[in-house]
C-alpha cells in the first residue's frame, strides 16, 4: 500500500536565509514489521542511538545574508523549536561546524556544495557525488550562485568515551 503521496513542505529558519530542511521520514527506534505505515514521532532533528532520519537539505549560496535587523535570540529560539537539538551540535564560535553521533549517508542531488572536515580538508561535491561520514566534525558551504540540495540518511550511533 502507499501510506502517503503528498508534498512535504520545507522547514525554514530566519538565521539561515535560503536554507530548507525537508524532514521526510524517521524513527527513534528500529522498526518492527508489519506496521501500518504511519510516521513515527521524531522529537529531535538528529536521531538517537538506534534511530534514523531521512530527508534532504538545501544549502543556500554563500551570498545569502542574515537580515541586519534580525532578532538573534528569537532566531535561535526558532531553530530550537523547528529543528530540536540542532543548535546543541553546532559550534557558535565556528559557524556551521558541527559533530553528531550519527553515520551520515549523503548524496548531492543538485548544485555544488563544499564539505569541510575538522582538519580543514575540503571537497567540492556535485550532483551524484556521495559521502559517508562516521561521526565526523564537519561543515557544509555553498560558494556557488545556485542552491545545492543534498539527500541525507542519518543513523544514530554510539560514540565511545574519549
Amino acid at each position: 500500500m502507499f501510506a502517503s503521496d503528498e508534498r512535504v513542505d520545507p522547514v525554514t529558519v530566519a538565521l539561515i536565509p535560503g536554507a530548507e530542511f525537508h524532514l521526510l521520514w524517521g524513527a527513534d527506534d528500529a522498526p518492527t514489521f508489519p506496521d501500518d505505515g504511519s510516521p513515527t514521532a521524531q522529537p529531535t532533528y538528529f536521531p538517537p542511538l538506534g534511530g534514523y532520519r531521512f530527508g534532504f537539505f538545501t544549502v543556500p549560496p554563500a551570498q545569502s545574508s542574515i537580515p541586519a535587523d534580525l532578532d538573534l535570540q528569537a532566531a535561535l529560539t526558532e531553530i530550537d523549536a523547528k529543528l530540536p537539538g540542532m543548535l546543541a551540535r553546532m559550534e557558535p564560535e565556528n559557524p556551521g561546524m558541527h559533530t553528531t553521533d550519527t553515520i551520515d549517508f549523503e548524496v548531492v542531488l543538485s548544485g555544488e556544495v563544499v564539505l569541510e572536515l575538522d582538519d580543514g580538508a575540503e571537497r567540492v561535491l556535485g550532483p551524484g557525488d556521495t559521502v559517508v561520514q562516521n561521526g565526523t566534525r564537519h561543515r557544509w558551504t555553498n560558494r556557488g550562485s545556485r542552491p545545492a540540495v543534498v539527500a541525507v540518511i542519518l543513523l544514530g550511533a554510539h560514540r565511545a568515551a574519549s
